[in-house]
């Protein structure tokens, strides 16, 4: 796999399977971003298709958030902002979707990865599968996943996990929580389970399943300026020494 990370989009049986990857624990920087917001899209607006999952290669992290040589690398409020722009786009296009989103997470998830979690309309995971919204402990904030995640579990426990941003919280809490749908022991019953109500959705009314999407993403017009407005605050804030410390002592461990 190349270290810049792939992106496949596979159509089988009307089901759309995204898959992403990336050899650092599934990290997205942004070439992986802009690609991942591109085969989303495409899976949207392909009437070959009726049901998009989303999932993440190997077997370790589902998503490891930012990648923080990436961030690293930012010398400029404009490509930070350009940067996180790119987890808003992610987030918009599944956002935008015409058809439901089914997430597999495998693994841990972490920061950006949350957001993608959250904003899948059911989202399936291993019981492994603990979160952490670390962008606090790092310097920065949850400000672009803010809105999706907010939204799927809830104010109080947004804070919980962004207050407590060292802390794993297990699988079962994600679930007691709402971002996740359904908790499995095992990845065999993981896949089958997804399998089964990705074939049930695909057999469904489009019109139908679009309408319903429109209805319960109602409220979140605003979140193509909102989502631009959070990614200039997390694009200054990780320009700061504090931040720039946090991610050389990271890398050192």
């Amino acid at each position: 796999m190349p270290e810049t990370g792939t992106i496949s989009h596979v159509i089988k049986d009307r089901i759309s399977t995204i898959e992403f990857y990336h050899p650092k624990g599934n990290s997205l920087p942004g070439s992986l971003l802009k690609d991942l917001t591109s085969a989303i899209t495409e899976a949207s607006e392909t009437e070959e298709s009726h049901a998009i999952i989303i999932k993440s290669g190997g077997d370790g992290a589902f998503c490891a958030g930012a990648s923080f040589d990436e961030l690293l690398a930012i010398s400029n409020l404009e490509e930070g902002k350009e940067f996180f722009m790119g987890f808003a786009n992610v987030l918009n296009a599944m956002r935008q979707s015409k058809k439901f989103i089914v997430a597999r997470i495998h693994g841990k998830v972490v920061g950006g990865g949350v957001g993608i979690a959250a904003c899948a309309d059911y989202a399936m995971a291993h019981n492994s599968a603990s979160v952490k919204l670390s962008e606090l402990a790092v310097g920065i904030g949850p400000f672009v996943v803010g809105p999706a995640v907010g939204r799927k579990i809830g104010v109080g426990a947004f804070t919980t996990l962004s207050v407590d941003a060292r802390s794993w919280y297990e699988a079962s809490w994600a679930l007691d929580n709402n971002l996740y749908s359904k908790v499995f022991d095992s990845i065999d019953e993981l896949d089958k389970a997804i399998e089964k109500l990705a074939a049930d959705i695909a057999s469904s009314n489009p019109q139908a399943m679009k309408e319903l999407r429109e209805i319960q993403w109602n409220g979140t017009g605003h979140w193509g300026p909102t989502l631009s407005q959070r990614a200039e605050i997390s694009g200054r804030l990780v320009l700061s020494e504090f931040t720039r410390n946090f991610i050389e002592e990271f890398k050192k461990k």
